[in-house]
């Protein structure tokens, strides 16, 4: 049998979870990514509150780390070698969550990747904004993150 080879994506869920031992006990898993979307699951079991629902911070951690993905993979796709930080970011919570959860996240409306890239060209370092949801069993949103990611050239 033919050994599988990885998608960039899948290499990049990999690498999330061997260095960042919280996504790893979330059990994180990719759903789901195209140039302009990256799409993370996470099961309930590991990732539940005192009441039985999706716990708060396992939310806003899936949508952070499904926007910083985004940018990530974004920059490793067309060979930047970058490291990408979380510079500031807001969150609702809508609704709460009792089953498994999925963050979709996408460049917010204003953002686009030649701006950004032609900043991180001239400056060495740029700004790109994330809208991050998790949709609730109904197709409604249950929590939204909006985030601005940064992204500086490694030396």
């Amino acid at each position: 049998m033919p050994a599988t080879t990885l998608s960039e994506a899948q290499q990049l869920i990999c690498f999330i979870r061997d260095e960042i031992p919280l996504a790893d006990a979330m059990d994180l898993q990719l759903d789901g990514e195209a140039d302009d979307m990256l799409c993370l699951r996470a099961p309930l079991p590991p990732n539940i509150n005192d009441k039985g629902c999706a716990f708060g911070g396992s939310l806003v951690s899936l949508m952070t780390l499904s926007g910083w993905a985004l940018v990530e993979l974004g920059l490793r796709r067309r060979g930047e070698d970058c490291d990408v930080f979380v510079a500031e970011s807001s969150v609702r919570y809508l609704a709460p969550l009792w089953q498994d959860f999925r963050s979709e996240s996408r460049l917010a409306e204003e953002a686009d990747w030649d701006t950004f890239l032609r900043t991180l060209d001239s400056r060495g370092r740029a700004r790109i904004e994330v809208a991050s949801v998790i949709l609730g069993s109904e197709g409604q949103p249950a929590a939204t993150l909006t985030a601005r990611f940064v992204a500086k050239r490694r030396a």
